[in-house]
């Protein structure tokens, strides 16, 4: 087994030491209970900014903890995200982040302030245990506000399996709420009944969508559930396994994948059907090397037929066959949205899904003051965005006067090349970054606007990607533009990918330097704007004209 397997089996049901370092103080955790401390959705890092300047002086890594709560299907109380709005001021960097799969992310918490961070968070009915190490991760699921049975049903269902995979272990709210000494019987507790002691090899995604709406990325998930309706109803799932994001860079055996339709279940199949997939990736999954430990490489070298098999075998019945799945569109949700019970939804905008207040735009003292005064429930966006859900029909023009007051924008017409844009935290909060991402993006789009406008084609929807290092967090393999960090200020440019996010994308060039990633794609735009045939994205003319034949046709 490899080194972390290790730390998991000897760390009596993911207990470690830590209850013992956060007593003893200091900055940091040791090596084996940085990795534990994932499991209850904490990573450690530094201020990568400040690392050079500290070694010279003699000084330790300015060391601080990014704290993710886990929120199955974004869908967070006006109390709620109050609270890790006051966390954010009061042991954070005064900013939130919302999370690519909807969750929540407080950066810069101190080790000091872990414990009451997180005891507060649980206070507020919600928990950061599973946001993070190897078990299943925050359950995704559209964001709509439900106008339909289907839809209330399917975000349910989110729900049902955020908590059947949650981990049983005693550890999280003996160290973090409770407050205990982890000693006596608590050192005992029996293995975890699902994932036992040594957990899953890797991070686990699972995600819930409806057909027609990819906005979660299913093919992108380990399992996705996808909603097959019949007007009103939910008829049930087809199910989607082995898809993944994470590669590295000059290893062929590591790769972004997309998943593999399985078969058809009932609702009430659901939760069993997805026990045995995770039971599988449990007992086959590849525990001696992490870089090749994910589910979707299990998937990959054994096969569907044979992945289908094992879950019979489990379950004791034959499988349905996958009905055919049709995704025409990604909807990311914003501006006005009508709902079922007669009053309003608003999406808004936020820039790399980070909430903080600048001298342009005070995204988060205007969320602030919204929840405060309406009380609308929030719903995250896997586009990293906010829906402000249940806004009664006379509160409208305040809510819009409250956002424009502040510097936000609220028509997503006018956003631009802005809207369909993502990127990852990268440096200098990620330990893995390679380069920076969130922080350069903005003045990237901002060159990508102008030259759009040259070519009169301001509001073409095209979508753009960014992140750090190969492992993909933004999901940048799919969409039409994906730009992945390679070393400092150096990227890979990946294009072709479909509108729909059912294609991989692939690489088109690689390390190319920051200041020239648009100029690597002026040329293809122009060609775009006047070869392109009637409603073809930007994606899609790439792919039609093909890697080997895309430089011929621009030189």
């Amino acid at each position: 087994m490899s080194d972390v397997e290790h730390i998991k089996a000897d760390s009596r049901n993911l207990r470690g030491a830590i209850a013992e370092s956060l007593a003893a103080g200091g900055s940091r955790f040791d090596d084996a209970d940085a990795q534990l401390v994932k499991f209850h959705g904490i990573y450690q890092g530094e201020d990568r900014d400040a690392r050079q300047e500290r070694k010279r002086t003699g000084l330790e890594p300015a060391y601080q903890f990014m704290v993710r709560t886990r929120v199955p299907g974004g869908v967070l109380s006006a109390e709620q995200y109050l609270i890790q709005d006051e966390l954010a001021e009061r042991f954070g960097n005064g900013t939130l982040r919302v999370t690519t799969r909807q969750g929540l992310q407080l950066h810069g918490v101190l080790k000091d302030d872990l414990k009451s961070t997180i005891a507060e968070i649980n206070r507020a009915l919600l928990s950061t245990l599973a946001a993070c190490g190897d078990v299943n991760r925050n359950v995704m699921c559209c964001p709509a506000p439900p106008i339909s049975k289907a839809q209330t049903e399917a975000q349910g269902l989110a729900r049902e399996l955020a908590a059947h995979f949650t981990p049983k272990t005693r550890a999280y709210h003996e160290i973090w709420v409770e407050g205990e000494r982890v000693d006596g019987h608590g050192g005992e507790e029996a293995p975890d009944p699902l994932y036992g002691a040594t957990f899953l090899p890797r991070k686990f995604k699972m995600g819930v969508a409806l057909a027609g709406d990819n906005c979660i990325d299913v093919y992108t998930q380990d399992i996705a559930y996808v909603g097959m309706t019949d007007g009103e109803h939910l008829r049930g799932y087809t199910v989607l396994v082995g898809g993944g994001m994470g590669m590295t860079h000059g290893k062929t055996t590591t790769y972004p994948r997309m998943a593999t339709p399985l078969c058809f279940v009932e609702q009430h199949e659901a939760i069993a059907l997805a026990e045995a997939l995770v039971t599988i990736q449990r007992d086959f999954g590849d525990r001696t090397n992490r870089k090749h430990a994910r589910f979707k490489y299990l998937v990959e070298e054994r096969g569907i037929e044979w992945i289908r098999a094992e879950v019979e075998q489990r379950l004791r019945y034959a499988l349905q066959p996958p009905r055919a799945v049709v995704f025409a569109d990604v909807c990311d949700h914003l501006g006005w949205l009508e709902t079922r019970a007669g009053d309003a939804t608003l999406g808004v905008y936020v820039e790399n899904g980070r909430i903080k207040d600048t001298s342009q735009a005070r995204m988060r003292s205007a969320l602030r003051a919204i929840v405060e005064r309406f009380h609308p429930s929030l719903r995250l966006t896997p586009q990293q965005n906010v829906l402000l859900v249940g806004i009664a029909t006379a509160q409208r023009k305040d809510v819009e006067t409250s956002l424009r007051t502040h510097g936000i924008e609220i028509d997503p017409a006018r956003l631009g090349v802005r809207r369909y844009a993502m990127a990852c935290p990268a440096l200098p909060t990620c330990g893995l970054a390679l380069t920076d991402a969130e922080r350069v993006l903005p003045a990237i789009l901002d060159e990508l606007a102008r030259e759009l406008a040259k070519l009169e084609i301001p509001h073409e929807r095209l979508s753009v990607r960014m992140t750090g290092c190969p492992n993909g967090c933004a999901r940048p393999y799919m969409g039409d533009v994906g730009f992945v960090g390679r070393s400092k200020e150096l990227y890979d440019i990946y294009l072709g990918g479909d509108w729909a996010n059912t294609r991989l994308n692939w690489v088109y060039k690689t390390g190319v330097r920051i200041e020239d990633l648009v100029a690597e794609l002026r040329p293809l735009l122009r060609a775009w704007r006047w070869e392109r045939s009637e409603g073809e994205t930007f994606g899609d003319y790439c792919s039609r004209i093909g890697r080997e034949n895309l430089g011929k046709a621009t030189a």
